[in-house]
């Protein structure tokens, strides 16, 4: 089923759940951001807050959420059990793909779906914007669990790509290759991962390339085989952005495997192997 909804289409739903994910990595703020102009009806999601647990170097910037304070978060945006719920943010759907993942691998039995070139989509299509903070909603009743989709734990990384699996790693290429500065404590990326820059999955208007073009392109690196499936990035957020387009590309996206932990995990664990340069490795 195709993730992506366009503007035409999300205006043709009736009473969607519209949840504005802005974030970028050193902000600012993403609710300053949400206050200055958002869709109407949508609810601010905090990522670092409602959508990642505490995190460290031990799990990375961005681990996933404990599953109960999920389940609170998601009902405090007033998220029923069957809505329909619309995710966007302003880069091109980078942070907000982290929600439609999270909803289905906590069992969500609704709708999830991104609106395809995000912000920008809207307001090119005319449509208004409201200011100032959102209305709280009524609270909602959905019940959310863990673990419906798969993830692959720090210690079975390597066993993963040993035993033939193919590893995409969707950071940008200077991060892949260690040629451009982290946040991270060493560069590189891990051992047989293949560069998947997430960025690379847009057009330069800010929507996801054609399918065709993302088939080629997963093709390319291998993902077409039938090989077991995994990605990471740098904490555990722009990985979805592949699993996305991995699902536009028609690739089922459930059968591929998330690191959660990612890079941020991985360089801070003591004799995990790095490898630098524009090769597996």
């Amino acid at each position: 089923m195709n993730p992506l909804i366009t503007v035409d289409e999300l205006l043709a739903l009736e009473s969607p759940r519209l949840l504005d994910v802005r974030w970028k990595l050193g902000g600012p703020p993403g609710d300053q951001e949400f206050r200055a102009g958002h869709l109407p009806g949508a609810v601010y999601v905090d990522l670092d807050e409602q959508l990642a647990a505490p995190g460290g170097p031990e799990l990375g910037r961005h681990p996933l959420p404990d599953a109960a304070k999920f389940q609170r978060d998601a009902r405090g945006w007033g998220l029923d059990d069957g809505d329909t719920v619309v995710a966007y943010d302003d880069s091109g759907l980078l942070s907000a793909a982290r929600v439609w993942w999270l909803l289905r691998w906590a069992g969500f039995d609704g709708q999830v779906k991104l609106l395809d070139g995000g912000l920008r989509a809207w307001k090119e299509a005319g449509q208004s914007l409201d200011e100032g903070d959102a209305p709280t909603p009524e609270p909602g009743n959905v019940t959310l669990g863990q673990g419906h989709l798969p993830t692959i734990d720090v210690d079975d990384v390597l066993a993963f790509v040993d035993g033939g699996g193919l590893l995409l790693d969707a950071r940008p290429a200077g991060r892949y290759t260690g040629e451009v500065a982290s946040v991270d404590p060493r560069p590189g990326h891990i051992p047989g991962a293949v560069s998947a820059p997430a960025p690379g999955n847009l057009g330069e208007d800010g929507r996801f390339a054609p399918a065709a073009e993302l088939a080629g392109k997963f093709a390319t690196l291998g993902a077409d085989s039938g090989r077991p499936l995994g990605i990471y990035c740098g904490s555990g957020v722009t990985a979805t952005h592949d699993l996305v387009a991995l699902a536009v590309a028609g690739i089922d996206p459930d059968r591929v495997a998330l690191y959660p932990g990612s890079y941020s995990q991985w360089a801070s664990r003591p004799g995990a192997p790095v490898v630098t340069g524009s090769e597996p490795g």
